[in-house]
């Protein structure tokens, strides 16, 4: 390879082109400042010169060709882009999964609720077959008659209340007039001072036996829509897992006497889970109701005994004049009557 020297002795190297270009427009942008052209012609340059938001990345050596020239800006929009479009996507693929997980459930209540329709609409027909549990269906039969007449009893004793609150109330207002009439009228002062004295006395044991008749139908209350009501809650819930499991039972009955392939054996497989699950739900509520029925039989005799020995005494008391007797069965029952003009509760109370 030669190398070319110089008049000077110096070797010329090749230079780069894109240095011999820079160098002639650094000498021609001098010669211009130099006579005068220079602002406007230095603008100019400025103006032509390259955009800094168009900076590229050159991928290669220096002076290359511009095959590896890589703008900024797309690289900028090209990250933004797979940012946007990854975040879109985890968000589509959330809401299908929670699509796919509703339309699941969906599907699960339908088929459940297919069978139990078809279970109940062959079991009214006779074509169907039930589990039976006679002794505990009988305990249940007991307790809803028990509570159709408890019922009947409430319903009575608050109608005894309201009549007897508005004869206290009429002995009240009489008792106010012949009060009033003894002091107008001189000649029968005496005999209308009596009867307002018996009518005030009436009134007060009257609102005595008013306190015991309200306790005795607030306990009665409680026990028929509080205590009842819960327990046979319940035994809805027990009926309704009873037919829950008589018709996942007639529906793997069904499939075990049908051909035995390897279709029909898995969904004999997957109807004898169904069935297993059915199973204990079955037998959780039937004993949470046997235990319900025993518990609700006690306290029921334990209200019912105290109650109905407090109505009796209270009553006695009350027609056969006894006072004493009266207020001290409400002592016995611990029955703390309001005052009068005390029928509205305080605030205290209501909270």
């Amino acid at each position: 390879m030669e190398i070319p020297i110089s008049s000077n002795g110096d070797a010329a190297l090749p230079e780069d082109d894109g240095l011999e270009q820079a160098a002639k427009r650094q000498w021609s942008l001098g010669e211009q400042v130099g006579s005068g052209r220079g602002p406007r012609d230095l603008q100019q340059v400025m103006v032509s010169g390259p955009n800094l938001n168009e900076t590229s990345i050159v991928s290669g050596g220096y002076g290359g060709t511009a095959e590896g020239i890589i703008p900024t800006s797309s690289i900028k929009g090209s990250n933004m882009n797979h940012s946007s479009s990854s975040s879109s996507m985890t968000a589509e693929e959330s809401t299908k999964g929670v699509a796919v997980e509703k339309i699941e459930q969906v599907k699960k209540w339908g088929l459940n609720t297919y069978k139990c329709t078809k279970q109940m609409i062959s079991e009214r027909f006779g074509r169907g077959s039930r589990t039976v549990d006679l002794e505990l269906e009988a305990q249940i039969d007991v307790l809803r008659d028990t509570k159709r007449k408890y019922e009947n009893v409430l319903r009575l004793a608050r109608a005894l209340t309201t009549h007897f609150y508005n004869m206290v109330q009429t002995q009240h207002a009489l008792g106010d007039t012949f009060a009033d009439l003894s002091q107008k009228s001189p000649e029968l002062r005496d005999e209308f001072g009596y009867n307002a004295e018996t009518q005030k006395l009436l009134c007060k044991n009257g609102e005595t036996l008013l306190g015991a008749i309200n306790f005795f139908v607030s306990s009665i209350n409680t026990l028929v829509n509080k205590t009842m009501e819960d327990t046979l809650m319940t035994i809805k819930m027990f009926e309704n897992a009873r037919l829950e499991f008589d018709a996942y039972r007639s529906d793997l009955e069904e499939l075990s006497t049908g051909p035995r392939d390897a279709v029909t054996m898995a969904r004999i497989e997957g109807a004898e889970q169904h069935y297993q699950v059915q199973k204990d739900k079955y037998e959780r509520l039937r004993s949470d109701v046997i235990i319900k029925l025993k518990f609700l039989e006690e306290n029921k005799v334990k209200v019912m005994h105290k109650q109905l020995l407090l109505f009796h005494n209270a009553i006695s008391a009350y027609f056969a004049g006894n006072q004493q007797q009266l207020e001290q069965t409400l002592r016995q029952f611990n029955i703390r009557l309001r005052p009068p003009g005390s029928d509205k509760p305080s605030w205290l109370e209501e909270q």
